[in-house]
């Protein structure tokens, strides 16, 4: 690998770690302003029907108000931590599953081995059962340095999620992290976005179309098929709106199906 090469991911992962720091304290500025309001109201009356008192536990409040904040796949946001449970578990944890994706640019599948994965495959299928992919739009592309077609947020601007957090899986199935603390993410593999934090994914996951070097902090839970590949190689050919190297892609990829079958 070239010295030039190496600098350029250096810059990335400085660049990372910034907009980390940034958005830490921003998070504790917000927790700040959040006590600060709880503290003021203790009841709200309501004129002629009744009156409410709301209360909760400050690390509840946290958590929250973290729904609102973005993360970063050096970079890849998704959503912040919740206290909601994620599904029951209900799918063979010996069997291979297929995710498919009907999207406006074609057609995207990728095979999930539920033995190495079982939270996220599980929370996949019974996101995908209910719908909840469906009418989405994969909101944000890299082309400098990282390579991947981010995608599984309804709210399409990095911060929306399904109200659960699922935990880190399959961390070391990738390699043990270089001197850059680094390890390839080939293309084709698709893993979780999360907050960089342990166990924060919920249902944003990134698509690597070409050779990506990532921490091992993200969970790598499907791998792409040839024709698949292809058409999110596609994409990012196209490039970002504006001419940046990471936003809204041209093509822009709308989910209008999304499925997951046993194999």
């Amino acid at each position: 690998m070239s010295s030039s090469e190496q600098r350029r991911r250096q810059l990335a992962r400085e660049k990372f770690e910034r907009q980390q720091k940034r958005r830490e304290e921003a998070r504790r500025r917000t927790k700040r302003i959040t006590a600060i309001v709880a503290a003021s109201v203790a009841v709200v009356a309501v004129v002629g029907v009744s009156a409410f008192v709301l209360s909760g536990k400050d690390d509840d409040k946290d958590k929250k108000t973290e729904a609102a904040a973005s993360q970063s796949p050096e970079p890849t946001p998704s959503e912040t931590e919740s206290k909601a449970p994620e599904p029951p578990m209900t799918i063979d944890k010996k069997a291979t599953y297929t995710m498919s994706l009907g999207t406006s640019q074609g057609d995207i599948a990728f095979a999930m081995d539920a033995s190495k994965t079982p939270h996220t495959t599980n929370s996949f299928k019974a996101l995908a059962d209910k719908g909840f992919f469906d009418g989405t739009k994969c909101h944000r592309l890299t082309t400098q340095n990282i390579y991947v077609l981010q995608c599984g947020d309804p709210k399409g601007d990095g911060t929306g999620g399904p109200g659960y957090n699922i935990p880190d899986e399959n961390l070391t199935a990738l390699g043990k992290a270089g001197d850059d603390g680094a390890v390839t993410f080939p293309a084709g593999t698709v893993a979780m976005a999360n907050t960089g934090q342990p166990d924060s994914g919920g249902s944003q996951f990134f698509l690597v179309y070409k050779d990506t070097k990532l921490p091992p902090t993200y969970t790598p839970f499907g791998k792409l098929d040839k024709d698949s590949l292809k058409v999110v190689e596609t994409v990012g050919a196209a490039g970002v709106e504006g001419g940046a190297g990471d936003g809204a892609p041209k093509k822009a990829v709308e989910i209008k199906k999304a499925a997951v079958e046993k194999d």
